[in-house]
């Protein structure tokens, strides 16, 4: 097939060469400046740091995020620090691990949840929809993000605990509790997520907070569960919280420990496990159908 050259562009102009066929479709070639698209890591990689860079451009971000788990746990962590469990624990490092959780379930309700909501109801996402970037590659680098804050909160309860508190931790329990938070990381962004798109945006951080405080207390963040109100100690095996705090302690004291420091039978840690990931997978499905529905609505 011949084809038919198209008049040039002017001098110097970046555009891309072409030709036209004899059935009139155009045979194109990439100019010498054009940037192939990147894959999906690359996507993904440059969202996440566009995601990044703009939340740590906020000081008072970082210092809610970070800087509360970290302050709670001072405050309440270190004063039981040399108070040991029957089996050995240091209270201390069972509390790090509670606050840990906190916090985790905290930024992923709050930072994530409700700023995808603001974001939703300033038209972002419908800006977002119109570009070549995938709505998985938005989505996956707020995850990714929240990933990173994580290894800071644990971070900073360690440095404090280390050297306020004077734990001596083995590397291999501090690696687990890690990985158990970032576990609970990305299980609760899709709780968050799902707030996002199952209310209104004025109303995210009002609901994120009527769901937040009495999951915290109810999964003994804050206090053993044998000091709550029998209707609470009814309703906390039920909740997905409850059994992400078993499944953190776990990481950092036996289940005789877990037993004395929360009063509730620590479980198999499959149970906690299957608990968590459940919950997650229903997180998901309810932020896949409140998304289809936003973007049924936007288009009508």
């Amino acid at each position: 097939m011949n084809a038919m050259p198209v008049p040039a562009t002017p001098a110097g102009s970046p555009a891309a060469t072409s030709s036209v066929t004899d059935d009139g479709s155009a045979a194109r070639a990439l100019s010498p400046t054009a940037r192939p698209m990147p894959g999906r890591l690359g996507v993904l990689a440059a969202q996440v740091k566009a995601e990044f860079l703009q939340l740590v451009r906020a000081p008072e971000y970082v210092i809610g995020v970070v800087g509360v788990p970290v302050i709670l746990y001072s405050m309440f962590g270190l004063p039981t620090a040399g108070e040991r469990l029957p089996g050995g624990t240091d209270v201390a490092l069972m509390l790090l691990a509670s606050f840990g959780a906190y916090g985790i379930v905290s930024q992923a309700i709050f930072t994530f949840g409700v700023d995808a909501a603001r974001e939703r109801g300033q038209g972002w996402l419908r800006r977002v929809r119109a570009t070549p970037m995938p709505m998985w590659a938005y989505f996956g680098a707020k995850v990714v993000s929240a990933l990173a804050f994580t290894v800071l909160i644990w971070l900073g309860q360690v440095l404090v605990g280390v050297f306020a508190a004077h734990l001596v931790i083995p590397w291999p329990t501090l690696l687990r509790l890690l990985g158990a938070l970032m576990v609970g990381t990305v299980a609760f962004c899709t709780f968050g997520f799902a707030i996002a798109y199952w209310f209104t945006p004025k109303a995210a951080a009002a609901v994120g907070n009527l769901i937040f405080l009495p999951l915290s207390f109810c999964s003994g963040f804050f206090q053993p569960l044998s000091q709550l109100p029998e209707l609470f100690r009814t309703i906390a095996p039920y909740l997905p919280t409850y059994h992400y705090g078993f499944l953190t302690w776990g990481q950092v004291a036996p289940e005789s420990d877990i037993t004395a420091f929360t009063g509730g039978s620590a479980g198999a840690l499959g149970i906690h496990v299957a608990w968590v990931a459940g919950a997650c997978a229903v997180f998901t499905v309810l932020t896949v159908i409140g998304y289809r529905r936003d973007l049924d609505r936007s288009r009508s």
